[in-house]
């Protein structure tokens, strides 16, 4: 999609981290203590790769810091508990991808309370009211929830991007229904629950049906009747889970009114800060390929 000077670029930095974390060698990349830079150095790369091709002027970087002490473990305590703690190196890396998206000039957003996610919906909010194009550089499918018509949706990684039909036909339902369909097929990544035996064909078809999971509640009694697979099953299966599914769609959908976001959501690009971009780069242990094209960015 083409970047103009109305499209605000709000980026899932965390995703990016974890699959640099994951997909380079911590052998191969250390810094001068002999502790791992390879998430970093990924990340880097990634933002390098982002602002070449796209030479955004408004852009902010979201960070997970609330993995596990988040609003929506306060709803459900099991939320993402089936995920491991973030080991220490890790963590140590997310903080030197904040430094280095602060030094390239970039607005960066964490909170203890809230999740990036959240971050990004309030961003999202606030940018769109003051008529700015929305574009989501993410590849989590909860921030599709977000899209607007021709506002973007763009998994960089695999060069993916949909706007508000383009996630119906993935997903079989409109942006503004997925938290409802999350919550009917839960989310196993997230360990959100959901309805056991109901899937996304049966999620979508009943939401195609009734719109929204408010509908669906106010007409239960319609379900068996449809010309759905298994409808007689899925009207018990929602009916014994009612409490869950609620429970599920707390979980599912994201806020867009982070106070510590909206206290300072700017997000215009400032020049690169070069003193400090080499010494974190010093610090790291980064070559000069990657300096040289993070400093003539």
């Amino acid at each position: 999609m083409p970047i103009t000077s109305d499209t605000a670029l709000l980026v899932d930095s965390s995703i990016y981290i974890f699959r640099s974390w994951f997909s380079n060698d911590p052998e191969d990349f250390t810094n001068h203590q002999g502790q791992p830079t390879n998430a970093v150095y990924g990340f880097t790369g990634f933002l390098c790769t982002l602002l070449e091709q796209t030479r955004a002027t408004e852009i902010g970087l979201a960070f997970d810091e609330s993995l596990s002490s988040s609003i929506r473990n306060d709803i459900y305590p099991q939320y993402k508990a089936n995920r491991d703690p973030a080991p220490e190196e890790l963590k140590r890396q997310f903080n030197w991808c904040k430094q280095i998206g602060a030094a390239m000039g970039i607005s960066c957003f964490t909170d203890g309370r809230y999740e990036a996610d959240d971050l990004i919906g309030t961003l999202a909010w606030h940018h769109r009211q003051r008529g700015k194009h929305l574009c989501l550089v993410t590849a989590d499918k909860d921030l599709t929830q977000l899209i607007e018509g021709q506002e973007i949706w763009w998994d960089f990684s695999r060069r993916t991007q949909l706007d508000r039909n383009g996630v119906k036909a993935k997903f079989g339902v409109f942006p503004e229904q997925i938290a409802d369909y999350l919550a009917i097929t839960g989310d196993s990544v997230d360990n959100i629950p959901g309805v056991p035996g109901i899937g996304p064909k049966g999620a979508s078809a009943l939401l195609n049906h009734f719109g929204s999971l408010d509908s669906l509640w106010e007409r239960l009694g319609e379900i068996g009747f449809l010309s759905i697979r298994g409808a007689k099953s899925m009207q018990n299966k929602l009916t014994d889970n009612r409490d869950l599914v609620n429970l599920s769609r707390r979980l599912t959908e994201i806020y867009l009114d982070v106070e510590a976001v909206l206290d300072s959501p700017d997000i215009q690009r400032r020049p690169v800060n070069h003193e400090a971009l080499n010494e974190i780069f010093d610090q790291l242990n980064f070559g000069p390929m990657l300096r040289r094209r993070c400093l003539n960015l």
